[in-house]
C-alpha cells in the first residue's frame, strides 16, 4: 500500500490542465487531463473588469493570449506594480468579460513546448463557471468524480483595486453544489490572511500554498517578518491546520537540491520532515510542480520523469500537480 496520510493512491491534480499537451488554462487543456486520468483539474483564477473569475495564470496575459495582436487593444497596454513587481503588459482586470473572449490562448512556453504551438489561436479563455461545466458533464459521461483545485491569484492586489476574488468565488461554487469538508474540491493560494478569512465563512477544504524561498505576499504588506521557511516548520505547520486541510509545497521542501541539482536523498542526505511533519499536524501534503522535460528535472531523474515521482511518492505525498497527468498516473499505485 502507497504509505500517504490517507492510505490511498496520491491525487493527481492536472497543473493548470494537461499543460504538457494543450495551451494551459483552456477547456482543451483540462478535457485532455481527465482523459488522461488527472483527479483534480488546476484554474488559476484572476478577475475580469466586470467581476467574472476566468483561468490565467497571471493576470497580466501578454504571455498566454494573443492581445498583443488587437490594435483596438494597444492602448490598454502599461506598467503595473503586482505584489511589489513591476510588469508591463495587458491586466485582465483592464477588460470586460467579453474583450476577453475575443482574445484566444497561446502557449506560454513555446520554445521549450513548440509542438503546443499548434494550437495557439484555438482556445478562448475559460470562466470559472465553464470550468465547473466541464467537469460536471465529464464526471458524468465517465462516471468519475473530478475534482476542482482553484487558486486564487494576487487576493491582495486583487482586493485591493476594488475586484475581491473570494466573495465570487464562494458564491459560484455554492451555486454549483459545492458544499461540506468533502466536496470534490480545494482551494488554494500563496497568501494566508485570505484563506484564514475563507475558512471563517466556509467548510470547503483549503490548501497553503508554500515556496521554497520569499514569504506570502500579504505579510509584507502586513509587516509580518515571518517567511515561507517559518511556515514549513511543525510550529508553523500547527498553525496552518487551525485554518487548512493540506499544504500545497515546493518540492524542494520536501527533498532538496544540492549545488549540481541533484537531489539529496536517502543515503546522502535524507529528505526533510516537512510530510511527517504535516501529517502529524493533520495536514494533507501536496506537492509541485511535476514536469517531465529534463530541464526541470533534478540530475538524477534526467530522462526519467517517472523515477521522480517513485521517489516521492515511496515519501507517502498525499498528491501531486503535474502538467503530465498520465505519466504522474501511472506510476502512483507503485508498491511500496
Amino acid at each position: 500500500m502507497v504509505k500517504n496520510f490517507t492510505r490511498k493512491p496520491p491525487i493527481i491534480i492536472a497543473h493548470r490542465g494537461a499543460s504538457g499537451y494543450r495551451p494551459e488554462h483552456t477547456l482543451a487543456a483540462y478535457e485532455l487531463a481527465i482523459a488522461l486520468g488527472a483527479d483534480y483539474i488546476e484554474p488559476d483564477l484572476v478577475s475580469t473588469k466586470d467581476g467574472v473569475l476566468i483561468a490565467r495564470h497571471e493576470n497580466e496575459i501578454s504571455e498566454t493570449t494573443d492581445v498583443a495582436n488587437y490594435a483596438e487593444f494597444a492602448h490598454r497596454q502599461t506598467t503595473k506594480v503586482i505584489d511589489g513587481e513591476s510588469k508591463i503588459g495587458w491586466f485582465t482586470e483592464d477588460f470586460t468579460l467579453s474583450e476577453l473572449k475575443t482574445l484566444r490562448a497561446k502557449e506560454r512556453i513555446g520554445k521549450l513546448r513548440s509542438q503546443n504551438t499548434a494550437y495557439d489561436g484555438l482556445f478562448e479563455i475559460p470562466t470559472l463557471q465553464e470550468i465547473i461545466d466541464l467537469v460536471k458533464a465529464k464526471s458524468a459521461e465517465i462516471n468519475r468524480a473530478i475534482g476542482i483545485y482553484p487558486e486564487t491569484k494576487h487576493p491582495t492586489y486583487f482586493k485591493s483595486i476594488g475586484l475581491a476574488l473570494e466573495e465570487p468565488l464562494l458564491t459560484t461554487l455554492t451555486a454549483n453544489g459545492y458544499q461540506g469538508a468533502n466536496a470534490p474540491i480545494f482551494i488554494q493560494s500563496f497568501e494566508v490572511s485570505n484563506l484564514q478569512d475563507l475558512s471563517t465563512k466556509t467548510d470547503l477544504p483549503l490548501v497553503q500554498l508554500l515556496n521554497n524561498s520569499g514569504k506570502p505576499y500579504d505579510f509584507i504588506v502586513s509587516g509580518d517578518e515571518r517567511t515561507y521557511a517559518d511556515l514549513v516548520t511543525a510550529s508553523g505547520l500547527e498553525e496552518i491546520a487551525k485554518y487548512a486541510q493540506a499544504v500545497g509545497v515546493h518540492k524542494n521542501l520536501v527533498v532538496p537540491r544540492d549545488s549540481s541539482g541533484k537531489l539529496r536523498r536517502r543515503g546522502q542526505t535524507s529528505p526533510t520532515s516537512l510530510v511527517i511533519d504535516a501529517h502529524a499536524a493533520g495536514l494533507l501534503v501536496h506537492v509541485w510542480t511535476f514536469r517531465n522535460e529534463d530541464c526541470f528535472l533534478p540530475l538524477d531523474f534526467q530522462g526519467n520523469p517517472q523515477g521522480e515521482y517513485e521517489l516521492f511518492f515511496s515519501l507517502g505525498v498525499d498528491g501531486v500537480f503535474s502538467d503530465y497527468p498520465d505519466t504522474a498516473g501511472f506510476h502512483r499505485t507503485v508498491q511500496w
